[in-house]
């Protein structure tokens, strides 16, 4: 889908998302290094277990409110949120207070998301969505491998005037989503928003979300994410402690008596600087790529790939292999990518899009909470065991997810027979 002819809605955030992106990752990677500096290595752990949490409950809630109250409201009150907070930890005189800023920098994100989610969905064919969502992807990515090469400067060295960027940036954007974007939350939900007392709404998310937890197909889907998402997560987690503690250092070119070598930080920070450049620069291709191939086989191809590429890293030290197996595994995560959001857009009522998009982060909230256990496990079994339970995290994840698309299709069948 070309972006010249997109909605104006989509060409402004697609902006506005990208520069946030690139603000957000020139802190955030510094940010558990900061606070241990400053609270300690021990309190600084326990204050990071608490924003994916904050962030489950963030989406809930906003998937809620982003089908109650509209797309636009929601965008906006999290923006502002995330103004608000940059602002706050700009002038923060404590450390503490650091911390419920960066906490609110992370709500407001987790509020935005879900309409943000849905937007898309409403402006976009289902055809079409796949490439839309891919193309945010990509924004969101160069954000993500520039950051943190900018962020190892400004944030230690321009920490304020970093975050005062940071609060302008998203002020200007908190402006012009108040202004130029358009509602399109569908004319019939549009009808049953209205005000009701603050114990009432929350009685009434309880009960939309529980309908959600119900639907059993929904929950397979969420639990086959959840072993994907423990097989991606490897990247940052036990395949550091690999290639830190087992695979050597080693020239990466050599010509005649002169070498180029990389020790083994060094092999993992080329690793990571890999990953991040293919995600930029096929997330794209890659998407037009399997256009017409169905979510189901996507997300089963995607498995098999992050979970066979993961189990061949303990197969191996030679460092271009293990940029070849970065390749098979990074194209199993980059694939996956734009086609969650899509499923989970059509698979919803378009009544409880929002919700559905919410509810649908809970598989990266268990996956990442889970996926530290591989660091745990090293510590007594073999990097080929470990790499082995990752293998088999993937097989349970395409296990399910042939499960879920068999059922999914049954539903779709009866749904199309009429009654006799």
């Amino acid at each position: 889908m070309n972006i010249r002819i997109w909605d104006l809605n989509l060409k402004i955030r697609i902006i506005g998302e990208c520069l946030f992106n690139l603000l957000y990752w020139m802190y955030f990677p510094f940010i558990t290094v900061y606070f241990g500096d400053a609270l300690g290595n021990h309190m600084a752990g326990i204050l990071m277990t608490v924003p994916p949490l904050i962030a489950m409950l963030g989406n809930m809630a906003g998937g809620d409110f982003t089908d109650r109250f509209g797309r636009k409201p929601v965008m906006l009150l999290g923006s502002c949120i995330k103004t608000l907070m940059f602002a706050l930890f700009a002038m923060s005189p404590s450390h503490w207070l650091d911390y419920i800023a960066f906490i609110g920098v992370g709500v407001g994100n987790a509020l935005y998301g879900p309409a943000s989610h849905a937007m898309v969905a409403d402006l976009v064919q289902e055809h079409e969505r796949k490439q839309v969502f891919a193309t945010f992807i990509t924004a969101n990515n160069i954000g993500a491998v520039l950051g943190p090469a900018l962020g190892a400067i400004f944030f230690f060295h321009y920490r304020s005037e970093l975050l005062w960027t940071c609060t302008i940036v998203m002020l200007l954007y908190s402006i012009v989503i108040y202004f130029k974007i358009n509602e399109t939350m569908p004319y019939e939900i549009k009808n049953e928003s209205r005000s009701i007392p603050i114990m009432s709404l929350i009685k009434e998310q309880w009960k939309g979300y529980r309908v959600i937890f119900q639907d059993k197909l929904f929950q397979l889907y969420i639990l086959a994410g959840v072993f994907a998402i423990i097989t991606i997560m490897q990247l940052d987690l036990y395949l550091a402690v690999y290639v830190t503690n087992h695979v050597p250092a080693q020239p990466l070119i050599s010509w005649g008596d002169w070498s180029f070598i990389l020790s083994s930080t060094e092999v993992f920070g080329w690793i990571l600087g890999l990953n991040g450049l293919l995600f930029v620069l096929f997330v794209l291709p890659v998407t037009k790529w399997l256009k017409g191939w169905r979510d189901r086989d996507v997300l089963i191809l995607s498995s098999i790939l992050s979970g066979a590429g993961m189990f061949s890293v303990g197969l191996t030290s030679n460092i271009w292999i293990l940029f070849l197996i970065t390749i098979v595994f990074t194209f199993g995560e980059i694939i996956r990518s734009p086609v969650i959001n899509n499923f989970v857009s059509s698979y919803a009522p378009i009544e409880a899009r929002g919700r559905y998009l919410g509810a649908s982060n809970l598989q990266y909230t268990f996956g990442r909470f889970l996926a530290p256990m591989t660091v745990f496990m090293s510590a007594w079994v073999w990097p080929l065991g470990v790499f082995s339970f990752i293998l088999i995290c993937a097989f349970i994840s395409v296990a399910l997810y042939m499960i879920v698309f068999k059922r999914f299709e049954i539903r779709i069948k009866e749904k199309s027979v009429p009654p006799l």
